[in-house]
C-alpha cells in the first residue's frame, strides 16, 4: 500500500478505464477528449436508474479519480489535499484549484447540464483567471 496519494488516485483511474471497457467497451486514452466519452457512461449508468448507496460512492469515486488525473496531466496539475476540507483531493493547477470528485458527483446526481468534457475544457480559463490575480 502507497502512502502517495498521487498513486493511489492514479491507481483508481487505472480502475475506472479496465472497468469502463469492460462494462461499456469505450476506451479512455487520459486524454481532454476522453471526458466526453466518460459523459456518455455517466449517461448509461443513469439511464439504468439513480445511483444510490456503495453503486454511487465506487463509481464516484472512479470518474473523480479519472478526471483529475486528466487535469493533471493534460494541464501539469498535481493532486493535493484541500486545505479546508482535510482529506478532499483536488487538482492544482498554477493556483487554480479543481474539484473533480465534486464534478463527479453532481453529474452522477444527474444534474442538468453538468458534463465531464466541459470541466476539463473550462479549466484553461479559470487557471488563467487565478493567475491574473496573483
Amino acid at each position: 500500500m502507497t502512502t502517495d496519494p498521487a498513486i493511489g488516485l492514479r491507481n483508481v483511474a487505472t480502475g475506472c478505464v479496465g472497468l469502463v471497457a469492460t462494462r461499456f467497451g469505450r476506451q479512455l486514452d487520459w486524454s481532454l477528449n476522453s471526458l466526453g466519452e466518460l459523459d456518455a457512461v455517466c449517461a448509461e449508468l443513469l439511464s439504468e436508474g439513480s445511483l444510490d448507496g456503495q453503486r454511487f460512492d465506487l463509481w464516484w469515486k472512479l470518474i473523480g479519480a479519472y478526471t483529475g488525473e486528466v487535469l493533471v496531466r493534460a494541464y501539469g496539475g498535481e493532486w493535493t489535499t484541500h486545505e479546508e476540507t482535510p482529506g478532499a483531493y483536488v487538482v492544482m493547477v498554477s493556483g487554480a484549484t479543481a474539484f473533480p470528485f465534486g464534478i463527479a458527483e453532481r453529474v452522477l446526481s444527474g444534474e442538468p447540464f453538468k458534463s465531464l468534457a466541459s470541466f476539463g475544457r473550462v479549466f484553461p480559463a479559470i487557471v488563467e483567471r487565478a493567475e491574473r490575480r496573483d
